[in-house]
């Protein structure tokens, strides 16, 4: 099966599969998150260390074209490496990107300190989403199982995703990478506006993780806040099979069709 992307050396080309729901010209947020927490996580650091937090800011409508990356470290320690991370199109630059990596150092915590477990239904045992597809190339790429809710639909949700497509061309997905594809979704997992009549494109993406995910299923418990000119936010609780690990929080510009 075809990667979204093939990487060479800073060049990037794309494949269709990446385009969104809003206009098939423009990939979904997910896409170019992923390629950035790819391309960050392939920085050399001085020690071994796993993505903590990851903010994209999508500076421009990202076209399903080719891409070229910029790499930068911001700053370099001995506990953190902060990278910053550009996606450019034709010379102008559509992402911006800061991920923040810290030393990978097991500790001996107290009994007490535990992951907050999952009282929702299991993947198994939640709802089939299909379709979305029809509506989303990038989408089909995305295996959905509803565990409250319905996604696109109003109201709260939960919702399970899981990549089921290759990322990069020759490279496995991490696990940092699966949690900022589905946190992307966070806008649809639970919206308050019927996706028919209104558009709520997200504007950035800030990812927060206290460890990394296990397995290839990820939950988004998420909830949003519509405000009455123009903006909102969509935020989802990340979980995996273990319990919670992390969070999602987009900025989202509010639209009637």
């Amino acid at each position: 099966m075809p990667a979204i992307y093939r990487v060479d050396g800073n060049s990037v080309l794309t494949s269709p599969e990446a385009a969104g729901p809003w206009d098939r010209r423009m990939q979904h947020g997910s896409a170019p998150s992923a390629l950035v927490t790819w391309a960050a996580e392939r920085i050399p650091a001085p020690a071994p260390m796993d993505v903590a937090r990851v903010t994209i800011d999508l500076m421009r409508p990202v076209p399903v074209a080719p891409l070229t990356i910029e790499s930068e470290v911001l700053r370099e320690g001995r506990k953190i490496q902060l990278c910053e991370i550009k996606l450019l199109a034709e010379g102008v630059q559509v992402v911006g990107a800061t991920v923040l990596k810290i030393r990978r150092q097991t500790q001996a915590l107290p009994d007490e300190v535990k992951d907050l477990p999952v009282t929702l239904p299991s993947p198994e045992d939640s709802l089939v989403e299909d379709g979305h597809g029809a509506t989303s190339p990038f989408a089909g790429m995305v295996s959905m199982r509803a565990a409250l809710g319905r996604f696109g639909k109003a109201g709260p949700g939960a919702i399970w995703f899981r990549l089921d497509h290759p990322l990069v061309e020759g490279e496995a997905v991490s696990q940092a990478m699966r949690a900022v594809v589905a946190a992307d979704f966070s806008n649809g997992t639970a919206s308050t506006l019927d996706f028919r009549a209104w558009t709520y494109i997200n504007a950035d993406l800030t990812v927060s993780l206290s460890r990394q995910p296990v397995g290839e299923w990820i939950l988004l418990d998420g909830e949003s806040w519509i405000g009455p000119d123009g903006a909102g936010l969509a935020m989802s609780r990340l979980a995996d099979r273990q319990g919670y690990f992390g969070r999602a929080m987009q900025s989202l510009v509010i639209e009637k069709r």
